[in-house]
């Protein structure tokens, strides 16, 4: 049995020979046309055309599985009816928790002082770029940190220029190692992902395990599993986005309540339930092959 998890030409090769083969294949769904959009450059067109050529990479799996609900709709509304299930990317909890230590060591590294506002990913403009920048001007009191590998060679030229001539209080230190992230998160008052599409969402997985209160855009991908005001808080304009930030900053008990229901979130996804998950799964698809 083969467990796919990318649509490149590497995969494809990969699925096409265990076609050949007879050996069932798991396709895990982690891109679809619509989180193609307003990214790199190009990403536009790409979206485009890309709709079919996913629709033909999935249906030559025998069994799909998907990160959300929110991605299995997407999935099916390109018309594929193959067999699957929900299934979290899962987060490692015992990796991804709180440590004062490396919260410390983050603030020295790069001279900062609190409130953080902290967000994690590529600098695209479907991540909410120009809206995390946007706020951080309004919000002239609070550092803002946006960590991510820069990849500036493919971003568009106001992006590239936002990178290059941030506010003040506004920084882009570009990649960082595990426990430099963990440092992050477990240093950061808040937690501010202002994205506009997803398939799920790594990094919120990787904020509420380390008890960051989180802030998101309030988007379909959300809605069966983060809820408002009881492990995370949602907003739609970036107006919302500066009260709910300066909320959490002002309002300690809220802050903190949020912080443990996120985390109680991170561990219904912890990894070894997730393992325990795809074993049934596999199984399954084995013991249907061989019955």
């Amino acid at each position: 049995m083969a467990h796919v998890n990318t649509v490149g030409p590497s995969s494809r090769m990969v699925v096409e020979h265990c076609k050949k083969k007879n050996i069932p294949v798991i396709w895990h769904v982690h891109t679809t046309a619509e989180d193609i959009r307003n990214s790199f450059i190009f990403s536009n067109f790409y979206a485009r055309i890309s709709q079919k050529w996913l629709k033909k990479l999935y249906s030559k799996a025998d069994y799909l599985i998907f990160p959300t609900k929110y991605t299995e709709s997407i999935i099916r509304g390109y018309g594929i009816q193959i067999p699957g299930t929900v299934l979290s990317n899962g987060i490692d909890t015992e990796i991804f928790k709180k440590n004062d230590e490396k919260a410390k060591q983050f603030l020295k590294k790069f001279g900062l002082s609190k409130p953080i506002v902290l967000s994690v990913g590529f600098p695209f403009k479907r991540k909410g770029i120009h809206d995390f920048v946007a706020v951080a001007r309004k919000m002239r009191n609070y550092t803002f940190v946006w960590l991510g590998a820069k990849i500036t060679s493919v971003l568009p030229r106001d992006v590239r220029e936002m990178i290059k001539n941030p506010p003040q209080n506004v920084i882009f230190p570009g990649f960082l190692d595990r426990e430099e992230l963990v440092g992050a998160y477990s240093a950061a008052d808040v937690f501010f992902f202002p994205t506009y599409e997803e398939n799920e969402g790594i990094v919120v997985l990787e904020a509420l395990s380390c008890e960051c209160p989180v802030v998101v855009r309030d988007i379909p991908v959300y809605r069966d599993w983060l809820e408002n005001g009881v492990n995370c808080l949602k907003g739609n304009s970036n107006d919302d986005f500066e009260a709910l930030i300066e909320k959490l900053i002002v309002d300690k008990n809220l802050s903190d309540k949020l912080s443990r229901e996120g985390r109680k979130v991170a561990f219904e996804r912890d990894l070894s339930n997730i393992g325990r998950a795809l074993r049934e799964i596999y199984e399954n698809i084995l013991g249907r092959c061989t019955s």
